[in-house]
């Protein structure tokens, strides 16, 4: 395969585990790609994007990284350290209820501050522009003689998408050394890149012989919503990397239904489940995406053991920094 230019700034190819007393819970073989483990502050599944992403950006010359998410984004804190070690500035823009009253220095904003990120402090109204917002701020740092690059919520685009290309590869060469089974690679779903890198890379690996499928769980908006948005990058793929992939609407996979209170709102059924897996295999789940997804998965295996087939690929896609800027310690009490 040959891929695009890439700087290296994840450890991979990250683990697939087996969880014998999860499997054993949910009544079906049940296995986690550890792409928590891609690195320490530098971890999750951003870092698979940010490789392509930052050595784009490096290509064209850029000095500055711009991008944006909520308040505790891994994507954003991600990209900051990222661009640190490249060399590079960095501008985050972070979403909050009241942009004139920042939240506390903690969690993922403490480590935006420690790799030297500029914070921009941006409201909901703010978001729904975040393209003339991301704009004003490339204008502003050209003003002062520097060269920005933008890089989308999530990091989630064309260019981006050729890190999950990559992780689909490692999944496909794992896969084939385990006896073939009915399969379903389940992922959470927040701005569509991961899922176009994975159904983009399950067309291009041939995942059909190994008999797995792409599923991901929404966590904020609703199916047709990422159905049309994961389109969309894969359409972006292939106008800039021709002959590379196909993909189709019926490829694309959403399970809705457990967005719950909203996008980084918890329901105490959810923390529930999160402190569960905590205690009974010592991975820790996020509250915003892995721990919506994992239960989302929970709740449909109760309802349809063989919902998934045989076997489920949960690709564990970090957050851990947002925990220590949550609420869940209120499910303690």
């Amino acid at each position: 395969m040959q891929y695009p230019p890439r700087v290296e700034l994840a450890n991979t190819p990250t683990p697939l585990m087996h969880l014998e007393r999860t499997s054993e819970e949910l009544g079906v073989e049940f296995l986690v790609k550890r792409d928590d483990l891609t690195g320490a502050e530098l971890s999750g599944n951003k870092i698979r994007k940010l490789e392509f992403l930052i050595a784009d950006a490096i290509e064209q010359g850029c000095d500055t990284v711009i991008t944006g998410g909520g308040k505790q984004s891994n994507h954003c804190r991600a990209t900051a350290l990222a661009a640190t070690r490249m060399g590079l500035g960095s501008v985050v823009c972070l979403r909050i209820d009241d942009k004139d009253n920042p939240p506390p220095t903690q969690g993922n904003i403490l480590l935006d501050r420690l790799a030297g990120a500029e914070i921009v402090w941006i409201d909901h109204e703010d978001w729904s522009r975040q393209e003339e917002v991301y704009a004003a701020q490339a204008d502003r740092l050209r003003a002062q003689g520097r060269k920005p690059y933008i890089i989308p919520e999530g990091g989630s685009n064309e260019v981006g998408t050729w890190g999950y290309i990559r992780c689909a590869e490692e999944l496909a060469n794992q896969l084939g050394e385990l006896p073939i089974a009915q399969t379903t690679i389940v992922y959470a779903c927040g701005s569509g890149g991961t899922g176009a890198g994975l159904v983009l890379g399950s067309k291009l690996f041939d995942f059909s012989k190994l008999q797995t499928q792409v599923a991901g769980f929404c966590v904020c908006d609703d199916a047709p919503y990422f159905q049309r948005r994961i389109s969309g990058i894969c359409d972006k793929f292939l106008e800039r990397y021709p002959g590379i992939a196909t993909a189709t609407s019926e490829d694309i996979k959403i399970v809705d239904g457990y967005v719950g209170e909203g996008y980084a709102k918890s329901r105490p059924e959810e923390l529930a489940c999160l402190r569960a897996m905590a205690s009974r295999e010592a991975i820790i789940f996020d509250p915003v995406y892995t721990g919506k997804a994992f239960y989302g998965v929970t709740q449909e295996l109760s309802k349809n053991p063989g919902r998934f087939g045989e076997r489920v690929v949960f690709v564990h896609t970090g957050g851990i920094f947002g925990l220590f800027g949550s609420a869940l310690e209120a499910s303690f009490s």
